[in-house]
């Protein structure tokens, strides 16, 4: 088993890649930003490869500014560093090619971050059945694809962490939100599955059900009628609407080898609205 050796230069992360699909944007980018601050090299997937480029050229700008990812140890698998591919999650052969050029490009990736999704709100004797698939396909098939992609690696290395990010919908239901909620609680049990398959062979998975997160994709739903941002913040009782680094935070915490006991975890991240 290779555990690697912890916080190279003072970095938790040093010498790992990591993986974070729909990075380019709110909670991904700021879980992109948060992993190659802590030393990883990272590979933006995202369906926009424009913003997935962009994310990944500004975190390697701040790593320039900051010093990291130059002197000993650089190179494939060199934290501080970043790039952006044009990848459907949808699409298999999508998944595989841009990790197969994080292989090349980065170095073996041994953390996944499974975050990209998407609501498609509508009451539900409205659904179609196409609408429905897609939900599927986007918020659940994907991180089947992208787990049987990454495990691979992680098996070489026989040491691996996977983070989901699911939905506190799973907890309380959410009108109109029918297709999302199942998929995202088909993510929490496909969690429990794989950290026990996966365990004895150096591999966490957990998920994270962020909680009234401030992201593009809350404030579609305000739009659209599924939520009120005023209203859902008096009821936090923490008092104010989540960032996405407070999401970062913890998902940067569970990939860390401290982290090696934790596994099978539903870890919420919504400021006391769920416990």
């Amino acid at each position: 088993m290779s555990a690697g050796p912890p916080h190279v230069n003072g970095l938790p992360l040093a010498n790992r890649t990591a993986i974070v699909t729909g990075g380019a944007s709110g909670i991904g980018l700021a879980i992109a930003r948060r992993l190659a601050s802590d030393g990883a090299a990272v590979a933006i997937f995202d369906i926009d490869g424009d913003a997935a480029t962009a994310a990944a050229s500004a975190i390697d700008a701040a790593a320039a500014r900051t010093g990291a990812g130059t002197g000993p140890g650089t190179g494939p698998g060199a934290g501080g560093r970043a790039r952006g591919y044009r990848v459907d999650v949808t699409d298999r052969d999508a998944i595989d090619g841009g990790v197969e050029r994080t292989r090349d490009e980065l170095g073996r990736p041994t953390i996944l971050v499974n975050n990209a999704g998407l609501t498609l709100p509508g009451p539900f004797l409205d659904l179609s059945f196409e609408v429905w698939r897609r939900s599927m396909s986007l918020n659940l098939d994907s991180v089947f694809h992208c787990c049987q992609a990454v495990l691979p690696a992680m098996l070489e290395e026989g040491w691996g962490r996977i983070v989901n990010i699911s939905s506190s919908s799973v907890h309380s239901g959410s009108p109109r939100l029918g297709a999302y909620v199942t998929a995202k609680s088909g993510v929490v049990g496909l969690t429990k599955v794989l950290a026990l398959e996966f365990g004895p062979r150096g591999i966490t998975v957990n998920t994270i059900p962020p909680g009234f997160i401030d992201t593009p994709m809350l404030r579609d739903a305000q739009k659209n009628g599924v939520m009120n941002v005023e209203q859902q913040t008096a009821k936090t009782p923490v008092g104010r609407i989540g960032q996405p680094q407070d999401v970062a935070a913890a998902c940067a915490f569970l990939v860390r080898e401290e982290a090696g006991y934790i596994t099978g975890q539903i870890f919420g991240v919504n400021g006391g609205r769920n416990t």
